[in-house]
C-alpha cells in the first residue's frame, strides 16, 4: 500500500505533539475576535506589554538578536508608504512629517529621518528601557538630531499639533492594544486632512498561530516567547469595517510573508493569513 500523504492537518498535528504540553491553539477555545467597537476607554498602555519589551530593549539594534525580523521588515514599510504617497502624487506635500505611535527602539523613526523627503519624526513610545535605547543609538548620528525627536508618551499624552502629521505610523503596534477601537480614535486627531495612517498587524487564523506563535515563538524562538497574543490580532476585513463612513478613504493593504534565509516579502492575498500592512488616507476636507 502506498504510504499516506501529508497534509496541512497532519503537519499541524505532528506540531502539536512536539510542542510541550501546555500549549494549544486558541482558535479552538472559540475565542471572541478582538472589539473594535467603542469601549470605554483608559489608556492605550498595557503594563505587561510595557514590561514585556522593557526586557528586550538592550537587543533592539542587534541586527541578529530579538529584534532582527523587524530589521528585515523595515525597507518594506517604506515601500508600503510610498506605494501610498505615489497613489495621490498631486497631493505629497515637497516634505513629509512624520509621527511614529510606538517606535521602539527607533528602527523605523531613525530610517524615516535619514530620508532627505522628510523635514521632521516625532517618535513616541511608553516603555522607557527601550526608548532610552533609541535616543542613546540616534546621538550616535548628529546629522539626526535637527530631525528626530523622541518622547516618552502614550497617545494620550501628545499634544494634539494644529496641522497635524503627513503620515502617522502604528508598525506592530495595534496587536499589542486591548481596545484598538478607542486607540484608533485617539490617533486620528494626528493624521492632517488629506495625510496617511499606515500600520502593520498580523489576521487572526489558524495559520498565524502557528506560525507567529507555535513556530516563530515556542519551537524556533526566533521570537521571544509571550511577545504575541493571538487573541489581539485584527482581520483587515475588521479594519476595514471599523474605518468605514469614518472620515477615512482609499484603503491599501499589503501582504507579507517571511522566508527563511530570505526575508520578508510582498505575496498577494497573504493578507488573509498573516502579517499585512494596512494604510487610509485621512479625508481632505475634514479639519
Amino acid at each position: 500500500m502506498a504510504p499516506t500523504r501529508p497534509t496541512a492537518a497532519t503537519g499541524l498535528r505532528t506540531l502539536l505533539r512536539a510542542a510541550p504540553r501546555t500549549i494549544r491553539p486558541p482558535f479552538l477555545a472559540r475565542t471572541a475576535s478582538p472589539q473594535l467597537p467603542a469601549q470605554r476607554w483608559h489608556s492605550s498602555v498595557n503594563p505587561d506589554e510595557v514590561s514585556h519589551f522593557n526586557a528586550l530593549a538592550s537587543e533592539w539594534w542587534d541586527p541578529h538578536g530579538s529584534s532582527r525580523l523587524l530589521h528585515l521588515m523595515n525597507p518594506l514599510r517604506h515601500d508600503f508608504i510610498n506605494a501610498c504617497l505615489a497613489s495621490q502624487p498631486e497631493a505629497r506635500p515637497p516634505s513629509l512629517t512624520y509621527l511614529d505611535i510606538g517606535c521602539g527602539g527607533g528602527i523605523f523613526a531613525e530610517s524615516a529621518a535619514r530620508l532627505p523627503s522628510t523635514s521632521s519624526v516625532t517618535a513616541i513610545d511608553p516603555t522607557p528601557s527601550v526608548l532610552a535605547i533609541a535616543k542613546a543609538h540616534a546621538k550616535k548620528d548628529p546629522m539626526l538630531a535637527s530631525k528626530l525627536s523622541y518622547q516618552q508618551k502614550s497617545i494620550e499624552e501628545l499634544p494634539i499639533p494644529e496641522k497635524g502629521y503627513d503620515v502617522v505610523s502604528v508598525f506592530e503596534v495595534i496587536e499589542h492594544i486591548d481596545q484598538p477601537a478607542a486607540f484608533l480614535d485617539k490617533v486620528k486627531p494626528f493624521v492632517r486632512p488629506g495625510g496617511w495612517l499606515v500600520m502593520s498587524t498580523i489576521a487572526r487564523t489558524w495559520m498565524s498561530w502557528l506560525t507567529t506563535n507555535l513556530v516563530a515563538e515556542d519551537l524556533l524562538r526566533i521570537v521571544p516567547p509571550g511577545t504575541h497574543d493571538w487573541n489581539k490580532y485584527i482581520n483587515e476585513h475588521e479594519l476595514r469595517r471599523y474605518f468605514a463612513g469614518k472620515g477615512w478613504h482609499s484603503p491599501r493593504v499589503m501582504g507579507v510573508v517571511y522566508i527563511p534565509g530570505v526575508g520578508w516579502r510582498e505575496v498577494k492575498g497573504s493578507e488573509k493569513v498573516g502579517n499585512y500592512f494596512f494604510a487610509v488616507r485621512r479625508d481632505a476636507e475634514e479639519s
